[in-house]
């Protein structure tokens, strides 16, 4: 993933499919809520 994509994920310019939401909470050790701000807790509940 380049910077143009993450600069335009943070600002909204787009928005990431689920496949990408799933990579990015992956690599941040982050759960997807946590990535769409729906919790303020960033832990996974597996």
């Amino acid at each position: 993933m380049n910077q143009n994509s993450i600069s335009r994920y943070e600002t909204g310019a787009h928005q990431a499919d689920y496949a990408t939401l799933i990579k990015l909470a992956d690599y941040f050790n982050v759960s997807i809520d946590y990535l769409l701000e729906r919790t303020d807790n960033p832990a996974i509940n597996k």
